[in-house]
């Protein structure tokens, strides 16, 4: 009984965990590129599936950003 109850709290943690995907098509709906966020971030790819840089948010709102080599380039404060 024990097992079920420590299975079913455990169960909203694993579907946030997920991570979410985002296409992005231009006017004529060809890719363009993509995200994923995940607990780590949004990663940002290209068309042709290169990492093109990823962004963090902190609690405070405030926003970091980074190129593909991990260099920070911005942050966005609230």
């Amino acid at each position: 009984m024990r097992f079920i109850v420590v299975a079913l709290m455990l169960l909203p943690t694993v579907a946030l965990a997920e991570p979410q995907r985002q296409t992005f098509r231009d006017a004529n709906g060809r890719e363009v590129g993509r995200s994923v966020t995940n607990n780590m971030g949004t990663t940002y790819y290209d068309a042709a599936g290169r990492n093109v840089g990823r962004s963090t948010t902190n609690n405070m709102g405030s926003t970091t950003y980074y190129n593909h080599l991990g260099q920070q380039t911005g942050t966005k404060g609230r």
